[in-house]
């Protein structure tokens, strides 16, 4: 009798344990299979324990309490990487622990932007709110806030009311690629940090400033009007050192990009009532340099100000000959030659 009873015992334990087995095989399958993937993101320090009910929220795997098990049993799930993922449902345990062992997450979806060179920030702000890139309003209430940005060459600016915007001439003009969703600092932040990166590179920048008596202020400042008063790149530094030839000798730089400036929307031709527009950036009025860069200097510019190229040259007047170029003069009489000739050349 002891042993029938024993023998009922062990048959129950059997059916019992298969009973069991069978449901923990069912659990395991794969949830039915779906052509639409499921994104999902695992937050940066979620536990196995939370992963996995997660899974089962999400619709991946029948049951997070078995799929604990499975991976207990095989020591694995503790190199789960956090990041958005996307799984099809139907996919096996096996695929799901390799997809968030190895970080197989969703690529960042990226955009990507240019700012041309000589752009001003009004410039920039008009054609990256096009873009929908940043909010206008913000960036240029952000291109007045240098400290609400984390570079250090920035903190150099001088504190200075005349200027128009305090970040003009420091925003890189380059093709950029970030994240899409970007938040306007954090474009402008890239920008920055890009423009110092720049800056940086130049060989022995601080010597020759301080050889130059210049500030890096000052030397942006000469490098965008180099930047919007030269196309041929070959004259960048000759029209550098008629900048430096003017100052010296006390002259008005007379530089009608400046002028161009001041005006909400650049003209083909300047008139004569543009010259006497009273701002301390209209160098046909005022001695010296503008209060601070009248745009953003490609780094071609920034070495011609730097270095710029030894002459007697005080004048240049563009060429009419569809060359951009420049006709130099050394004598206002030469340069009045200079004018008839690119006329003439019309």
């Amino acid at each position: 009798m002891k042993g029938k009873v024993i023998g009922i015992l062990l048959l129950v334990l059997l059916i019992l344990a298969g009973g069991a087995g069978g449901y923990v095989w069912n659990m395991m399958r794969p949830v039915e299979a779906s052509s639409e993937p499921v994104v999902f993101e695992i937050k940066s320090g979620s536990g196995i324990s939370a992963i996995a009910d997660q899974l089962q929220q999400e619709g991946l795997i029948r049951n997070s309490l078995v799929f604990k098990g499975y991976l207990k049993w095989k020591k694995l799930g503790s190199n789960f990487m956090a990041g958005k993922y996307a799984m099809n449902p139907g996919v096996t345990y096996d695929e799901i622990i390799h997809k968030l062992s190895s970080g197989e997450v969703v690529p960042e979806e990226m955009v990507k932007f240019t700012i041309p060179e000589g752009y001003t920030v009004l410039q920039m702000a008009d054609k990256l709110s096009a873009e929908d890139i940043v909010d206008k309003k913000e960036f240029l209430k952000l291109a007045n806030d240098p400290s609400a940005f984390n570079v250090d060459i920035i903190k150099s600016i001088p504190v200075d009311e005349e200027l128009r915007y305090v970040l003009e001439g420091y925003l890189f003009p380059e093709t950029y690629e970030m994240k899409k969703g970007s938040s306007t600092h954090d474009v402008m932040q890239r920008m920055l940090e890009e423009f110092q990166t720049k800056v940086n590179s130049i060989p022995d920048l601080q010597a020759k400033l301080d050889e130059k008596k210049l500030s890096l202020h000052e030397l942006l400042t000469i490098a965008s009007l180099v930047e919007r008063e030269v196309v041929v790149d070959q004259e960048r530094a000759l029209v550098a050192g008629v900048i430096y030839n003017r100052i010296k000798d006390d002259m008005k730089l007379e530089i009608d990009a400046t002028v161009q400036y001041l005006l909400d929307k650049p003209k083909a031709r300047l008139l004569f009532k543009d010259l006497k527009v009273q701002s301390p950036y209209n160098t046909y009025l005022n001695k010296g340099l503008p209060p601070g860069p009248i745009a953003s200097p490609s780094l071609s510019s920034i070495k011609a100000a730097l270095n710029p190229e030894a002459s007697e040259y005080l004048f240049y007047v563009t060429k009419k000959d569809g060359t951009s170029g420049h006709l130099f003069a050394k004598t206002y009489k030469e340069h009045q030659r200079n004018i008839a000739k690119s006329k003439a050349a019309q």
